[in-house]
């Protein structure tokens, strides 16, 4: 009897020593400021193509018919950035000639209603796939990737500020070249959003 006991409380301790052996290795390769800047894509590689519907059937497409569109990895974390939400209505109100779209791994029914809330109910909601996200190579939010009408990336970086938002934007538009080396100077190839 003692010694099931003794065989219950050392496989219960080695199975909590195991899940926190995965929770450490977890959170050292996706926590940091090294992690995020291997996130996202760099200025001037090749977004991944899609076309994608909205709840209200309108088709979107990426590459974009406009000459810029700026692709948003939220859903629920824009409530906790007041300040980014803030960033993308200006920019919304600014930029006509710009397409922004939030782009969410998962369904999620209460997207459009929450942005609506936010003041971004212009902004589609369109549903990716886990694989698409691992394609932009997006897992932290919100990330925000401006691509160019020929399925270049021009900007991309976690943010967390409104001013962010705005200068991912000014990345976005200066010539590819420029905005490649200054996002590279600043952040090993990819703008940051604590370096942007």
């Amino acid at each position: 009897m003692l010694a099931a006991v003794f065989f219950v409380a050392l496989s219960l301790l080695m199975c909590v020593a195991c899940v926190l052996a995965v929770l450490a290795i977890t959170q050292v390769e996706m926590g940091g400021s090294q992690a995020i800047k291997r996130d996202g894509m760099r200025a001037g590689a090749r977004a991944p193509r899609w076309a994608l519907t909205d709840a209200a059937g309108v088709a979107y497409t990426s590459p974009p018919q406009r000459p810029l569109q700026l692709v948003v990895f939220a859903g629920h974390s824009l409530r906790s950035f007041p300040s980014v939400v803030e960033g993308l209505r200006k920019l919304a109100a600014q930029a006509t000639e710009l397409e922004i779209v939030l782009l969410l791994r998962h369904p999620n029914e209460i997207a459009q209603p929450m942005l609506e809330v936010l003041g971004l109910g212009s902004v589609p909601v369109l549903t990716g796939t886990p694989s698409l996200y691992g394609r932009y190579n997006v897992r932290v939010s919100p990330w925000l990737m401006f691509v160019d009408s020929q399925g270049r990336v021009r900007a991309s970086s976690l943010v967390n500020e409104d001013w962010q938002v705005g200068r991912l934007y000014q990345l976005a538009n200066l010539p590819l070249d420029s905005a490649a080396a200054q996002a590279s100077s600043r952040s090993g190839h990819r703008t940051s959003g604590i370096e942007v």
